[in-house]
């Protein structure tokens, strides 16, 4: 609207009621688009500046332009492993999974408790097997537990990881926060409302330790040992897959606790760790080993107290023939009947029977309320050098679908992680 030889009074009357849906005060209106920057209006008696208007025009401009790049800055090219099919049976192969990238804006709208991350490290966990399984389905309804629901096809596969917060709506989080919990395999996520996070307390220690020592897997070993098993002083204690994340942790822990163990592991580079490295009293190839039975009657002679199950199948009947009246077997996981069609029988449970042995399972996430508890025993120890630990590193985001695989032909030496960025 521009009215030439009008007073300049009436003009800017007549503009401000064509744009009072905007404005409530009238010489605070933007200049039309058809003015130029910085103009004034002719009129017969002279020139019209609008310096005033024109300053708070582009103030206006430029603080928009600051939004808008500040959002910019916050939108980032955002690389995830995704599930391209579920895996019915038999050993999962990269084909079965893909990486993509795309954008994400890691700046959480105004009022929300969402909270954008960067993720560092993620765990590779034997348990992530059944989740690339479809869903069971009978009657029409889903069978599967929902701890261990199945991943979604095109979607990010997700698992436990250390992560820093790069923004956040959330009152219990802020910017340069750094987390351990669940999270998606990828390098930025924004989780909605964030439950079930823990605040990373000690940064001294490597970061990621949280995904292992300090994480799921040390509380696993930690609670799955001394809470199930009870161990005694002078007790026998037998440890399968003893070199992996959990394993190496609770032959230390049974050494804290007077007891004398011995560890299975798939080559002989992870027996002499077991030995030299963590401390076992004994260890052994199973790979190399005909008969399991003869085997631990050799380390065993007298029996085996505590039996720590990472493997079940025939390492676990093995067992059974050799357990001591209440004897006690702490089933955290049987890693060797994840990828069978069929699932291998134990067929002497009557052990169980006349010798009294108590077989208890458990999920660790009963044990994450006692989070603190645990962490102030394991950091003194850490720190005083009476446990030590061993990782695997992958490289890599794009790395991680090989890594997490490599749990399963025990590829890995260790705690077997992903490095998605070092902070």
């Amino acid at each position: 609207m521009y009215l030439k030889g009008a007073h300049k009074e009436d003009r800017a009357a007549a503009w401000c009621r064509g744009r009072t849906h905007t404005t409530t005060e009238c010489f605070a209106f933007t200049l039309p688009p058809s003015y130029p920057e910085n103009s004034g209006v002719e009129e017969s008696t002279g020139e019209v500046r609008t310096t005033t208007v024109d300053r708070r025009a582009k103030t206006g401009a430029r603080e928009k332009e600051i939004e808008m790049a500040s959002d910019k800055e916050l939108v980032q090219q955002n690389k995830q492993v995704v599930l391209k099919e579920y895996v019915a049976a038999g050993f999962p192969k990269e084909s079965h999974f893909g990486v993509t990238t795309a954008a994400i804006n890691l700046k959480v709208p105004d009022g929300s408790n969402a909270v954008a991350f960067k993720n560092l490290f993620l765990s590779c966990d034997p348990y992530m097997r059944s989740r690339l399984s479809p869903p069971v389905h009978r009657d029409g309804a889903d069978e599967t537990d929902p701890e261990f629901s199945p991943f979604r096809i095109g979607a990010p596969i997700s698992g436990l990881g250390v992560s820093k917060v790069v923004d956040s709506g959330h009152p219990d989080y802020k910017k340069g926060d750094l987390v351990w919990g669940g999270t998606a395999w990828e390098e930025y996520s924004i989780i909605e409302n964030p439950k079930g996070l823990f605040k990373i307390p000690d940064p001294s220690v490597p970061l990621s330790y949280y995904t292992g020592i300090l994480g799921m897997p040390g509380m696993t070993a930690y609670f799955g040992f001394y809470d199930i098993c009870a161990p005694k002083k002078g007790e026998y204690v037998f440890v399968s897959a003893a070199s992996g994340a959990v394993g190496q942790l609770v032959g230390q822990f049974a050494k804290l606790a007077g007891c004398y163990v011995v560890g299975s592991a798939g080559t002989n580079e992870k027996v002499e760790l077991l030995k030299n490295k963590f401390g076992f009293d004994e260890a052994f190839n199973y790979k190399e080993v005909d008969d399991l039975d003869a085997a631990l009657k050799r380390c065993f002679p007298e029996g085996i107290d505590i039996y720590f199950e990472n493997v079940g199948g025939k390492t676990l009947d093995a067992v059974l023939l050799n357990m001591r009246v209440h004897g006690r077997i702490s089933a955290c996981g049987m890693i060797s009947q994840y990828n069978l069609e069929q699932p291998e029988g134990v067929h002497n449970l009557m052990t169980i029977v006349y010798k009294r042995v108590r077989i208890e399972g458990f999920v660790v996430t009963d044990y994450f309320p006692r989070y603190a508890e645990f962490l102030g025993k394991m950091l003194p120890w850490i720190k005083e050098g009476k446990i030590v630990y061993v990782e695997d590193f992958a490289e890599g985001l794009e790395n991680g679908p090989a890594a997490l695989l490599g749990l399963f032909s025990g590829r890995n030496v260790g705690k077997q992680v992903v490095a998605v960025a070092r902070q």
